[in-house]
């Protein structure tokens, strides 16, 4: 079984998904980054793919993306990085990048890199779904990779449910239209949301991402769905820290003290 789908079959609340980018602060960061969090009793840990145009992104991690191109990190050389990360840590890993450089690199030998490293799944999220159903499900499956889709306040109600029937592992719910960043609270429209996905009652477990940066957040996020994801807060937090292991536990502080 997927570890994805083996996490929340054991744990159905209040799960933990850091995302943090490849190469960010340093170079060589990734391994240990990695280490700390599943040491801390993370979750998920999605592990960015940097890139010059990250649309999605605010500008915390737009920063962590030039950041770390500038440092030399690339998609070959974070494979090198992760290949003995099966060594540090079993929990779920994810990696999450833009279709472009995906592609660039070969989506099949992409994915034959993330199976062999022991990667569980994928966040594409400028990949659109009728392409990725009708060009690339079928590399994902054959190499027992689950794809995390996206939904977001203005996703039709047909559409997720088709969403989430092509899916297998989660559904990433994006808790606003705007791009990644931090909130303090979630307003009472975004609640209207949270509980409107809740009320569906769709097959997949939703981690609630965007804007997860504290306690109040966290425990609304987890309120309403399985768990959350954190992004910016977490980034950061690494670059105002010389201590990656400090970074961490400040972290956790924020979100669950």
């Amino acid at each position: 079984m997927n570890r994805i789908n083996k996490l929340f079959a054991e744990k159905q609340n209040n799960i933990l998904s850091v995302y943090f980018t490849a190469g960010y602060p340093q170079l060589n960061d990734t391994t240990e980054i990695i280490k700390q969090l599943a040491a801390h009793g993370v979750d998920i840990i999605e592990i960015g793919i940097p890139f010059s145009d990250p649309m999605a992104d605010g500008p915390v991690i737009q920063n962590s993306s030039q950041v770390a191109l500038a440092n030399g990190m690339s998609q070959n050389l974070l494979f090198e990085q992760l290949k003995d990360i099966r060594k540090v840590t079993n929990i779920p890993l994810i990696l999450m990048g833009y279709v472009n450089p995906v592609l660039q690199f070969g989506f099949d030998k992409f994915c034959k890199k993330a199976q062999e490293i022991g990667i569980d799944g994928l966040i594409i999220p400028d990949l659109p779904m009728a392409e990725y159903l009708n060009e690339f499900k079928a590399t994902v499956d054959k190499y027992s990779l689950e794809n995390i889709l996206l939904i977001t306040p203005e996703t039709p109600e047909e559409r997720i449910r088709l969403i989430d029937s092509h899916s297998n592992g989660f559904i990433y719910m994006v808790s606003s239209a705007a791009t990644t960043g931090t909130q303090n609270s979630f307003a009472g429209n975004k609640e209207l949301y949270f509980q409107r996905i809740k009320n569906m009652q769709l097959k997949n477990p939703t981690l609630i991402g965007f804007g997860i940066s504290n306690k109040e957040t966290f425990e609304s996020a987890c309120k309403h769905a399985s768990g959350a994801i954190v992004g910016s807060a977490f980034i950061k937090t690494l670059g105002e820290n010389d201590s990656i292991e400090k970074a961490v536990e400040l972290l956790i502080k924020k979100l669950k003290n």
